[in-house]
């Protein structure tokens, strides 16, 4: 090789080198995005269950979050079962893209839900639950029109169910149960397309507004309160209401002349005071489950169907019920 061959070597060689280096891959996240996600971080001291977010890595890569595939957004916040303490920092509202916020199995996770919360109006999913977050169920859920599902379930929240929450039409499903609750059910709310209501174990009293009765629903587990009153308006050949539980309340009606949709699969009126008899058609329905045991019943259980499928425990302690599974009359 001679001299000018190796020089032109050397001089490409040293040129190639002094090219600056390309990045491996641009960072996609919002640098606002995560400046809010790490002072959500800082704000619960750092725990373990967040050690993925770290400044030097791109925060679309952490776990617990998810940025839009287009901008690049944080759109869902999901902190599940981990060791977790504090309150929910208001940060978490400078989030303006999210559509899913859940914080969920998190025993050590207190205080109010807070109202910076009114600002995602992108939300679409919300569910904090199986906490200990206390206080009122906020009324600025009504704000976020795009809520499709809402989860409080399973905390300390106190105080009525505020009536505003009605304003929210594109809910799936609204789940208030094993809280504090009191008060009664507000008139004219979950009446848009809610198809699943649950509020069991609280502590609302009165009766179920008549309103419900115009609605169809899908899922409605009212059980373990205190509601009184008639019942027989929320049934109808015409419904389509699958899965219904009353159970543990002071309900009393008579039950003789209840039309029952051919939709329902599954009914639980235990420890109530519903009198009357058992009508003939509930042989034409195919239930899965059936519980009316603890109220006034009375007279012969009707033969066919499903009713011989369950054992004495879905009907006695009534004041007059007979005949299989219970003893002849």
């Amino acid at each position: 090789m001679n001299t000018t061959t190796t020089l032109l070597l050397t001089l490409s060689l040293f040129l190639f080198l002094s090219l600056p280096t390309p990045s491996l891959s641009a960072e996609r996240c919002n640098p606002n995005d995560k400046k809010v996600l790490l002072q959500i971080k800082q704000s619960f001291g750092n725990p373990y269950l967040l050690a993925s977010w770290v400044s030097s890595n791109d925060c679309c890569d952490w776990y617990q979050v998810e940025c839009d595939a287009t901008t690049n957004r944080i759109i869902s916040l999901t902190i599940f079962a981990g060791n977790l303490s504090g309150q929910i920092p208001a940060a978490v509202g400078d989030l303006p893209y999210l559509q899913t916020l859940i914080f969920r199995k998190l025993s050590n996770l207190t205080g109010t839900i807070p109202s910076a919360i009114a600002k995602l109006t992108h939300l679409t999913m919300v569910r904090l639950s199986y906490t200990n977050l206390t206080g009122p169920v906020p009324t600025f859920f009504a704000q976020l029109k795009n809520l499709t599902f809402l989860d409080l379930s399973f905390n300390d929240l106190t105080g009525s169910i505020p009536f505003e929450l009605g304003q929210l039409t594109n809910l799936d499903a609204i789940h208030l149960d094993r809280n504090k609750l009191t008060g009664l059910i507000p008139e004219w709310i979950f009446t848009g397309t809610v198809p699943d209501i649950y509020l069991s174990h609280n502590q609302l009293t009165g009766p179920i507004p008549k309103s419900f009765g115009y609605y169809n629903y899908t899922t409605l587990d009212f059980s373990r309160n205190m509601l009184s009153g008639d019942l027989s308006f929320m049934f109808g050949s015409n419904k389509t209401v699958q899965t219904v539980d009353f159970s543990q309340n002071m309900l009393g009606f008579n039950l003789s002349n209840v039309a029952f949709p051919a939709s329902l699969t599954s009914l639980d009126l235990n420890h109530n005071k519903i009198f009357g008899s058992l009508p003939e058609e509930l042989t034409t329905l195919d239930f899965q489950y059936l519980n009316v045991s603890y109220n006034r019943l009375c007279g012969k259980i009707p033969v066919g169907g499903k009713l011989q499928s369950f054992d004495a425990t879905s009907y006695f302690h009534n004041q007059c019920l007979c005949g299989a599974p219970l003893p002849a009359c």
